[in-house]
Protein backbone atom coordinates (compact mmCIF):
# COMPACT_ATOMS: atom_id res chain seq x y z
CA UNK A 1 0.00 0.00 0.00
CA UNK A 2 2.96 2.30 0.81
CA UNK A 3 5.48 3.32 -1.90
CA UNK A 4 7.78 5.49 1.58
CA UNK A 5 7.43 7.15 4.20
CA UNK A 6 9.31 11.07 5.00
CA UNK A 7 9.45 12.90 7.89
CA UNK A 8 11.01 16.22 8.90
CA UNK A 9 14.17 16.51 10.79
CA UNK A 10 16.18 19.44 12.40
CA UNK A 11 19.49 17.76 12.35
CA UNK A 12 20.05 15.16 9.35
CA UNK A 13 23.45 13.83 11.36
CA UNK A 14 22.09 13.37 14.61
CA UNK A 15 18.76 12.03 12.99
CA UNK A 16 20.71 9.46 10.63
CA UNK A 17 22.42 8.10 13.81
CA UNK A 18 19.53 7.56 15.41
CA UNK A 19 17.53 6.05 12.88
CA UNK A 20 20.52 3.60 11.89
CA UNK A 21 20.87 2.07 15.53
CA UNK A 22 16.88 1.44 15.70
CA UNK A 23 17.12 -0.07 11.51
CA UNK A 24 19.85 -1.42 12.29
CA UNK A 25 18.46 -3.50 15.45
CA UNK A 26 15.83 -4.73 12.81
CA UNK A 27 18.60 -5.79 10.35
CA UNK A 28 18.20 -2.45 7.46
CA UNK A 29 21.18 -1.13 6.44
CA UNK A 30 22.52 2.26 7.20
CA UNK A 31 20.93 5.08 5.68
CA UNK A 32 22.47 6.87 2.47
CA UNK A 33 22.70 10.54 2.47
CA UNK A 34 21.75 11.63 -1.48
CA UNK A 35 23.62 14.97 -3.04
CA UNK A 36 20.46 17.24 -1.26
CA UNK A 37 21.20 16.21 2.02
CA UNK A 38 17.98 13.91 2.27
CA UNK A 39 18.87 10.34 4.16
CA UNK A 40 17.01 7.29 2.62
CA UNK A 41 16.52 3.55 4.29
CA UNK A 42 16.02 1.25 0.87
CA UNK A 43 14.06 -2.03 1.48
CA UNK A 44 12.62 -4.17 -0.91
CA UNK A 45 9.19 -3.16 -0.26
CA UNK A 46 9.59 0.77 0.38
CA UNK A 47 11.52 3.66 1.80
CA UNK A 48 12.10 5.61 4.71
CA UNK A 49 13.43 8.97 4.60
CA UNK A 50 14.78 11.85 6.69
CA UNK A 51 14.38 15.81 5.03
CA UNK A 52 14.87 19.55 6.18
CA UNK A 53 11.76 21.07 5.57
CA UNK A 54 11.73 22.64 2.23
CA UNK A 55 9.96 25.72 3.28
CA UNK A 56 12.77 26.49 5.59
CA UNK A 57 10.64 25.81 9.02
CA UNK A 58 11.60 24.08 11.82
CA UNK A 59 10.80 20.21 11.55
CA UNK A 60 8.11 18.86 13.71
CA UNK A 61 5.80 16.08 15.12
CA UNK A 62 2.58 15.30 14.18
CA UNK A 63 0.37 14.95 16.99
CA UNK A 64 -1.48 11.72 16.55
CA UNK A 65 0.67 10.41 14.28
CA UNK A 66 2.94 7.09 14.89
CA UNK A 67 5.00 5.41 12.38
CA UNK A 68 5.33 1.86 12.76
CA UNK A 69 8.80 -0.59 12.05
CA UNK A 70 7.66 -4.29 12.06
CA UNK A 71 9.90 -6.33 14.33
CA UNK A 72 10.63 -9.95 13.63
CA UNK A 73 10.87 -10.86 17.57
CA UNK A 74 10.05 -9.41 20.92
CA UNK A 75 13.76 -9.70 21.57
CA UNK A 76 14.38 -7.28 18.59
CA UNK A 77 11.00 -4.75 19.55
CA UNK A 78 13.68 -4.49 23.04
CA UNK A 79 16.54 -3.88 21.26
CA UNK A 80 15.04 -1.24 19.02
CA UNK A 81 14.02 0.68 21.82
CA UNK A 82 17.18 0.09 23.77
CA UNK A 83 19.28 1.42 20.72
CA UNK A 84 17.00 4.54 20.32
CA UNK A 85 17.21 5.62 23.97
CA UNK A 86 20.99 5.30 23.63
CA UNK A 87 21.20 7.32 20.48
CA UNK A 88 19.11 10.68 21.33
CA UNK A 89 15.42 8.76 21.23
CA UNK A 90 12.86 8.77 24.41
CA UNK A 91 10.81 5.89 25.98
CA UNK A 92 7.24 6.88 25.59
CA UNK A 93 3.41 5.17 26.23
CA UNK A 94 3.88 1.58 28.01
CA UNK A 95 6.39 -0.19 28.94
CA UNK A 96 7.50 -2.71 25.95
CA UNK A 97 5.24 -5.55 26.19
CA UNK A 98 2.24 -7.58 24.94
CA UNK A 99 -1.27 -5.06 24.10
CA UNK A 100 -4.23 -7.09 23.72
CA UNK A 101 -7.00 -6.60 20.97
CA UNK A 102 -10.05 -8.34 19.54
CA UNK A 103 -8.64 -11.92 18.25
CA UNK A 104 -5.27 -10.72 18.15
CA UNK A 105 -2.01 -9.74 20.15
CA UNK A 106 0.97 -7.31 19.76
CA UNK A 107 4.31 -7.25 21.27
CA UNK A 108 4.98 -3.18 20.83
CA UNK A 109 7.59 -0.75 21.82
CA UNK A 110 7.39 2.60 21.41
CA UNK A 111 9.65 5.38 21.19
CA UNK A 112 9.90 9.63 20.19
CA UNK A 113 12.91 10.14 18.02
CA UNK A 114 15.27 13.45 18.67
CA UNK A 115 12.27 15.65 16.61
CA UNK A 116 9.55 14.40 19.00
CA UNK A 117 8.08 11.60 16.28
CA UNK A 118 6.83 8.83 17.50
CA UNK A 119 8.00 5.61 16.52
CA UNK A 120 6.55 1.98 17.31
CA UNK A 121 8.15 -1.48 17.09
CA UNK A 122 5.67 -3.85 16.47
CA UNK A 123 5.83 -7.94 16.22
CA UNK A 124 2.55 -10.10 16.01
CA UNK A 125 2.37 -12.55 18.06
Amino acid sequence: MFSHVMIGVNDIEKSKKFYDAILGELGHAPGTIDEKGRCFYFTPTGIFALTKPINGEPACHGNGTTIGFAAATPELANAWEAAGVNNGGTACEDAPGIRQGPGFQLYLAYLRDPDGNKLCALHRV
